[in-house]
């Protein structure tokens, strides 16, 4: 239930991200990815927090201005971009929008499309990464930066050491972009889907950008501290649809029944939320339980729900404004 407080100003929203990261701050399981070997690099004991709103505003706590790579959290991104530059019907042919159940790097397709199931799994952004390609040719990696810089609000920059960990250690991504290919789904040049994908999932953030570049898909696309346009409206509400169901993989689920705010994380320990018209929320904390997520990352966005009236169907969210305008 939500506190009865009003955490409206600068300060109190502070004093809860530093209250939410002390009661976390001594949960040390789960483990650092090091599938990629760059990422196993990370402190375990990093943990920082931010909250970015619609009206330009950022707050944070803790270590939310230590950079580290975007990873997944770039799916729900470049599915934004490609919505836009492809068209929704396009897209959709190639990639579903199903939660899967399945690992993010699971080799497994939808059986009655023999397509991804969705486009938060390795899959499906995968063949978002191809279609990028397809429309922008070698200018696919300049336009996601330029757009996801955008909805930051400064320049991002790529981790190269990351970027030539992903690339020398993809074999099971490139075993995906090869089945793609046999399946239709990618229907250009695996490598050069797999290229793009391995540098956007390596651009460099902190848990400040990824708050300011969430408050941008609150904010209907648009950057709100500085005005800048980042993603086209339709695309954003279809994509935190997508995030919504299936941007924490196979525990999406829980998420929804738990937290209830559309949400993406990466194996870096980012996770990225979503309150639509409000806030964009960022944690970071590398420590990543059996799924790949962020163990403290998901325990702090369940005391920030709890504490703010989050989750979509809590009791104080009144649903459409404009139904409210009907009903007498």
């Amino acid at each position: 239930m939500a506190s009865q407080s009003r955490l409206s100003s600068r300060h109190e929203f502070e004093i809860l991200l530093e209250n939410v990261r002390l009661q976390h701050s001594d949960n040390h399981s789960g483990e650092v990815a090091s599938y990629i070997p760059e990422l196993s690099k990370a402190s375990p004991d990093h943990f920082g927090l931010a909250i970015a709103t619609v009206g330009g505003k950022l707050y944070t706590a803790g270590d939310a201005e230590v950079p580290f790579t975007i990873q997944s959290i770039s799916k729900a991104f470049t599915f934004c971009l490609a919505l836009e530059v492809a068209g929704h019907g396009a897209v959709l042919e190639r990639v579903g929008v199903e939660p899967s159940g399945d690992a993010f790097n699971a080799i497994v397709f939808n059986p009655g499309t023999n397509r991804p199931f969705n486009p938060m799994v390795n899959a499906g952004a995968i063949t978002i990464a191809g279609i990028l390609v397809e429309k922008l040719g070698s200018g696919a990696f300049d336009f996601v930066m330029e757009r996801l810089s955008a909805a930051a609000g400064r320049p991002l920059s790529l981790d190269e050491s990351v970027y030539r960990s992903e690339a020398e250690t993809g074999h099971r991504n490139r075993a995906i972009a090869y089945l793609l290919l046999a399946n239709g789904a990618l229907t250009g040049s695996p490598d050069e889907a797999l290229d793009l994908y391995f540098r956007q999932c390596s651009i460099s953030v902190t848990a400040s950008d990824l708050a300011r570049m969430g408050a941008t898909l609150a904010n209907m696309g648009e950057n709100p501290a500085t005005g800048a346009e980042a993603f086209e409206l339709r695309a954003v509400r279809n994509t935190q649809a997508v995030m919504f169901t299936c941007g924490m993989y196979d525990y999406a689920g829980h998420w929804a029944y738990d937290i209830g705010v559309p949400a993406k994380s990466g194996v870096a320990g980012g996770i990225l939320g979503v309150v639509n018209r409000q806030l964009g929320i960022a944690t970071y904390s590398p420590r990543l339980d059996a799924k790949g997520n962020s163990v403290r990352g998901i325990a702090s966005f369940e005391s920030l729900a709890e504490e703010l009236g989050l989750h979509a169907f809590d009791c104080t969210n009144m649903g459409s404004s404009f139904v409210s305008t009907l009903i007498v």
